[in-house]
């Protein structure tokens, strides 16, 4: 039994996790379309664009 401190390195699964938010985004645009029509769509799409400039403002 070896007693060694090196452990691999964890997969990175930013690219995958950032798909998936993709994929995840389109389907509950495409109901919210589909629900209530495009104005509601580009006023959330909006609204999260405002939200990740702001964060970015905020880590810069």
């Amino acid at each position: 039994m070896s007693d060694s401190h090196e452990r691999p390195r964890a997969p990175d699964y930013t690219n995958a996790a950032i798909t998936m938010l993709g994929v995840n985004l389109m389907w509950i645009f495409f109901v919210i379309w589909v629900l209530f029509g495009v104005v509601p769509v580009l006023l959330l799409a909006l609204l999260i664009n405002h939200g990740i400039d702001r964060y970015a403002a905020v880590r810069n």
